[in-house]
């Protein structure tokens, strides 16, 4: 038999199904195979990322300011979103390591079922709790109302982003990173080519940034639950779309941390975004343009690592900690490789980057120093991200959650503080630094322990 989504050749079991390529496939190929579709889409949608702002910051710098002020809102509905899938996507992939085909199907039935309640959770966010929460950090009543017009429309307008995300991460447990490469960039080509025209053409604004994104996300639902259908190791049946406690404990095992974890940058911009409005709001804009830039770098290396956490869930359940070991040392060489190009990048380029987003001359004074600073953190980020998507894929989230909680909370957020008031708004950049080198202590001390009281004993 032939997979339908690679021209390989597959060896089959008993009962004819196709052996699922992440068992038997040599590691480098496979992480490759799995990882660049993902990659690829990644990079599209951080094409869209950039694309997004430069057209919102055509409008003006005060619609640029609104949009990353709403930022954190939409992290945290993303932060929903992924850790939900990723629960489902680490313990859908170890029953098929373990050949539980019954309980894989009814894995992703519950999956769908979860994304469907947390969207309803976020029309209610979108509804009531927006408006407070953007009134926290700015009382200028129009950046207010441009934010609150955002938010409101990308939180409750969000069904499509919720099934999208679950119904990639159930086809990419398969093995399957094709069809969730074609998703996941119609979704952001689609946004890309609506963002003119809702924002200049049809005079809505940020507004229409914000209708363009969930329109682009709604298409990239329709297409994934169309590729779902036609998998051919986990099919739907309507039978098994139903809430199973003990499975929704197991996905939420390694959903809510992630949840948490993700959920941890909404934390940490707001209150970047409060440390630093103090000195300009300009330093906000600056904030918010590095993470559209950024994006270009991490997200990469976030395609890299979702397409590790089904090869090592995977092997993980049936037993093969040699070709665990692989896939976690091929994936930091690429992720560092990654890493590093984009600090050379930063370093080399940064005033043509902050034009991009039409910067004042005080954006610029302001962003080339911000840019070079915080880049330099991305090797050890590179590490840090390759082990925790080990975390992930093994059911030990917690270690994630606390790693990233000292990050982000513990030392980020105070250090930014601290330098800041000592020595000014360039020192709060180096915070970065500082919190990076404390995460990938954390996250080696988590690996050993997992080596030692699990892998090393399969």
């Amino acid at each position: 038999p032939v997979c339908p989504y690679y021209a390989i050749a597959l060896p089959t079991t008993n009962s004819e199904r196709p052996e699922n390529i992440m068992g038997y496939m040599p590691i480098p190929p496979l992480v490759m195979k799995i990882s660049i579709p993902l990659m690829l889409s990644m990079m599209v949608q951080a094409m869209y990322n950039v694309v997004d702002s430069i057209f919102v910051a055509m409008v003006s710098e005060k619609a640029l300011t609104a949009v990353s002020l709403a930022f954190p809102l939409q992290n945290l509905l993303i932060a929903f979103a992924i850790g939900t899938a990723v629960g489902v996507n680490s313990l859908l992939a170890r029953k098929l390591g373990e050949g539980d085909q019954d309980s894989a199907e009814r894995v992703a039935g519950n999956g769908l079922l979860l994304a469907i309640a947390t969207w309803i959770l976020f029309v209610l966010v979108g509804l009531f709790g927006a408006k407070p929460f953007l009134s926290l950090y700015t009382d200028d009543q129009e950046l207010l109302a441009l934010s609150l017009s955002y938010s409101r429309i990308v939180l409750i307008a969000s069904f499509g982003v919720f099934i999208d995300i679950t119904a990639e991460r159930i086809l990419q447990a398969t093995g399957d990173s094709i069809h969730p490469m074609i998703t996941q960039m119609t979704g952001a080509i689609v946004n890309i080519i609506l963002d003119p025209i809702f924002i200049f053409t049809f005079k809505m604004g940020i507004a229409g940034a914000a209708v363009a994104t969930v329109v682009g996300q709604l298409c990239g639902m329709v297409l994934a639950l169309g590729f779902l259908r036609k998998n051919t190791y986990v099919k739907l049946r309507i039978k098994k779309i139903k809430a199973e406690k003990h499975i929704i404990k197991a996905i939420y095992g390694v959903g809510l941390p992630t949840i948490i974890t993700n959920s941890i940058g909404t934390v940490m911009v707001s209150t970047m975004n409060s440390i630093l409005i103090a000195f300009t709001p300009t330093a906000v804009s600056i904030f918010g343009v590095y993470f559209k830039l950024q994006s270009f770098i991490f997200l990469p290396v976030f395609g890299l690592t979702t397409g590790m956490v089904p090869i090592i869930a995977f092997n993980y359940g049936a037993r093969k900690k040699d070709r665990m070991i692989g896939t976690i040392r091929f994936g930091v060489v690429i992720a560092l490789s990654i890493m590093l190009i984009g600090v050379a990048i930063f370093q080399i380029f940064p005033s043509n980057l902050l034009q991009l987003f039409s910067a004042s001359d005080e954006m610029k004074a302001i962003g080339i120093r911000a840019l070079k600073t915080i880049s330099l953190h991305f090797p050890i980020a590179a590490i840090c991200i390759v082990i925790m998507s080990t975390f992930q894929a093994t059911g030990f989230g917690l270690a994630s959650m606390i790693a990233s909680v000292s990050r982000q909370l513990l030392v980020l957020i105070p250090a930014a503080w601290l330098l800041g008031r000592l020595f000014g708004l360039n020192a709060v950049w180096f915070s970065f630094l500082i919190a990076e080198v404390a995460s990938l202590i954390i996250t080696l001390s988590f690996f050993t322990w997992l080596y030692k009281n699990r892998i090393s004993k399969i």
